[in-house]
């Protein structure tokens, strides 16, 4: 069993930043792979951004270059750092953990980018 809690949403103008936290507990955290999605109520749940057990990344179009991802399996946390943050990153932001023995999601924070 994994408990994930997110942190860090908050309500920023455009082109500003936020930083996203992942804590998990409960499991070997470096055995999952970690990632980060979002979703709107017009919108399904979709993948930003995803971080392996051996460290490779990998991202939403829409986000490379702004978004970055990391891990540090000693304090089993992830984090997001948005920058460059546009309307349309507006969503609910939700931390998902995952492995050959199933998947775990956090409750989400919500990300407002508005002026």
């Amino acid at each position: 069993q994994v408990q994930l809690v997110e942190s860090g949403g908050g309500l920023v103008q455009p082109g500003g930043s936020l930083r996203l936290s992942c804590a998990a507990s409960g499991s070997i955290f470096s055995s999952y792979t970690m990632a980060w999605y979002r979703q709107t109520p017009e919108k399904q749940r979709e993948l930003v951004a995803f971080i392996t057990t051996y460290g490779s990344t990998n991202y939403k179009d829409s986000v490379k270059g702004r978004f970055t991802i990391s891990r540090d399996n000693a304090k089993n946390t992830m984090t997001l750092q948005m920058n460059s943050l546009k309307p349309e990153d507006t969503a609910v932001h939700y931390c998902r953990s995952s492995n050959s023995r199933g998947e775990y999601w956090g409750q989400g924070t919500q990300v407002a980018v508005s002026s």
